[in-house]
């Protein structure tokens, strides 16, 4: 029986190799030390390597397949106890770069018998998606009403895409008004928890006598005014998510109580000895810089490394100058269903000065500058002197409106193309968002030679 298997096998061979070869998902076949035996053509497509052969699974340059398989087998709980992946099949995401540019691809793989083989090999199957992720990651930001198309940004949304789904705490980090807030409901919303609370903490605000009670509750008589049992912010929050914002004001003294509680998912309401459990993930933010107070003893540092599983960094809008007027133009849009009107537009002089204003306000401080802009505007032209005090004033201290030929033109030929990108090179459009008529753009585009 055993041997008219193995002869049926074998003739089947030819007919599989031909249906995977022409198949739309990658396969490779390799053994438990990654040496490749079988790949087919699609593999090769999708790791850019140019239907050159591939010879060990470590060759993928872009990232480690190794290390992809051990974290994908952590968040999936398929471990055995020295921490090794048992084997079984798990799937991960990575993005790649090959000539075409940037790919989604989406892995699945584990370790299956082969006939004639005593030892199981790794079958890897390959799947791109690309356009899923991109069209996904339009409708998050529409949904999260974050607004982006910086380089650095995308990245990082895209990182949150791909740690949402699992349950590793997260840390941003930032200024004030970058977006923290938006970010961290929209990990939630990504996540496995969406349909459980989303509690948000703002750590600065509360009184240092009362964080205490609010984040771990308390029971009655516990202090003056305590005249009830009250739930904290971590009961709240069983099943979901809890997101502490502002982390860094916390009190040294209070920072071991919730290293417990973030760590064994366990506390002590105020006033009890009773550990109440729960099951939250934590999604922290601050706006200073968590690792430079660690080093000035003004942080735990085990509190920090246990929450910084996942550390995203922010960018302020002063590094990301091109989202400026893709900003803008949605503040604007989004206004006009408060009784704004709908066909407001920034003179060439105030663009140039919200172009270069700095921000130390960030995105909150660019949605209260349009809005005044707009209130304050002639006939529905946002001019310099429409603009926020702070703003103008900047423009008259650093001389940012001069008459300079060669600034003029560098500062239209930044503005034409970022316009540019963020429209995807529709000349109505960009005229639009600049403020000017698409004869101005055509001519300017002439001048300054830009196609």
């Amino acid at each position: 029986m055993a041997t008219t298997l193995t002869t049926t096998t074998t003739k089947l061979i030819p007919m599989l190799e031909a249906v995977v070869t022409y198949i739309d998902e990658g396969v490779i076949i390799a053994d438990q030390r990654g040496e490749v035996i079988y790949q087919n053509p699609a593999a090769d497509e999708f790791l850019g390597f140019n239907h050159a052969p591939i010879e060990h699974l470590n060759d993928i340059s872009d990232f480690s397949f190794k290390r992809s398989i051990v974290r994908a087998a952590i968040v999936a709980g398929e471990v055995d106890a020295a921490g090794k992946p048992s084997g079984s099949f798990v799937s991960f995401e990575e993005r790649v770069t090959d000539k075409h540019g940037e790919r989604f691809l989406q892995f699945h793989t584990g370790l299956v018998d082969c006939v004639d083989h005593e030892e199981k090999m790794r079958l890897v199957l390959i799947r791109d998606i690309t356009q899923e992720r991109r069209l996904a990651a339009v409708y998050e930001q529409r949904s999260a009403e974050f607004r982006s198309n910086d380089p650095g940004m995308l990245d990082t949304l895209e990182r949150i895409r791909q740690v949402a789904p699992s349950n590793a705490f997260v840390i941003l980090q930032g200024e004030s008004g970058t977006g923290k807030t938006l970010l961290a409901r929209m990990i939630h919303r990504l996540s496995q928890r969406r349909n459980y609370p989303f509690v948000e903490v703002n750590c600065a605000a509360i009184p240092e006598t009362l964080i205490e009670s609010e984040l771990f509750g308390h029971k009655k008589g516990a202090f003056t005014g305590a005249t009830s049992d009250r739930a904290g912010r971590f009961q709240a929050a069983d099943k979901g998510t809890l997101f502490l914002d502002e982390i860094s004001e916390i009190p040294l003294h209070l920072q071991a109580k919730l290293l417990r509680a973030i760590q064994d998912q366990e506390f002590e309401m105020v006033g009890s000895d009773k550990s109440v459990k729960v099951d939250v993930r934590i999604i922290a933010a601050s706006n200073r810089n968590l690792r430079d107070m660690v080093d000035s003893g003004e942080f735990r540092a085990d509190l920090f490394y246990r929450l910084a599983v996942i550390p995203l960094t922010v960018p302020p809008l002063r590094e990301r100058p091109g989202d400026i007027p893709l900003l803008m133009n949605y503040f604007c849009s989004r206004q006009v269903s408060r009784g704004y009107p709908a066909d407001v537009k920034f003179s060439p002089e105030a663009m140039q000065l919200m172009m270069s204003y700095p921000w130390p306000g960030n995105v909150r401080e660019l949605e209260n500058a349009v809005e005044y802009g707009t209130i304050c505007a002639y006939e529905n032209i946002v001019k310099a002197e429409s603009l926020p005090q702070d703003i103008y004033e900047y423009s008259t201290q650093s001389n940012v409106i001069n008459t300079d030929t060669g600034d003029t033109d560098k500062l239209h030929s930044y503005q034409i193309i970022s316009a540019l990108n963020i429209t995807h090179g529709s000349k109505s459009e960009a005229a639009k968002l600049l403020g000017i008529d698409r004869t101005t753009l055509w001519r300017r585009m002439q001048k300054l030679g830009i196609n």
